[in-house]
């Protein structure tokens, strides 16, 4: 399958899972989102393999006890490339800054758009669509999901 269109048939199966659905830890988050796209790309997303979590404070420990920071140091444990977030294409992730009323420093999102002009993620709200994200914080990284 090209390239583009993987990346493309992954972007609509995130859309087709999670937009408009309200954050539920453990079943619909950005963790989950990015692993599902990932998946959908062939990459395999190891370190979730029996992770259980129903809250936010749940999913922070269970980072804790995989021995991660943070969802960064996660996400760079996975192999994958880090590029600057406006290379993206379709389907990689960003990691931009969470809400400052949270128990993470990042959150993760799927680029709709190359040069994550958009993304699918979580917003303020807790609902799950398309939008523009903040770029210009340098904390902002990003990961090519290459096909596995």
């Amino acid at each position: 399958m090209k390239e583009i269109v993987r990346r493309e048939a992954a972007v609509r199966a995130c859309l087709k899972r999670f937009s408009g659905r309200q954050m539920q830890p453990g079943v619909a988050d950005c963790v989950k989102l990015a692993a599902h796209s990932m998946h959908k790309m062939g990459v395999a997303v190891p370190l979730l393999k029996g992770v259980r979590y129903r809250s936010e404070l749940g999913a922070a420990k269970a980072l804790k006890e995989k021995g991660f920071a943070d969802l960064v140091e996660a996400m760079d444990a996975l192999g994958l490339v880090r590029i600057a977030p406006a290379m993206a294409w379709p389907a990689d992730i960003v990691a931009g800054r969470s809400r400052e009323d949270g128990p993470f420093a990042y959150a993760l999102s799927v680029v709709h758009e190359y040069g994550a002009a958009r993304t699918i993620a979580f917003g303020p709200d807790g609902k799950c669509s398309v939008g523009i994200p903040d770029l210009s914080h340098p904390d902002t990284v990003a990961w090519r999901v290459a096909h596995g």
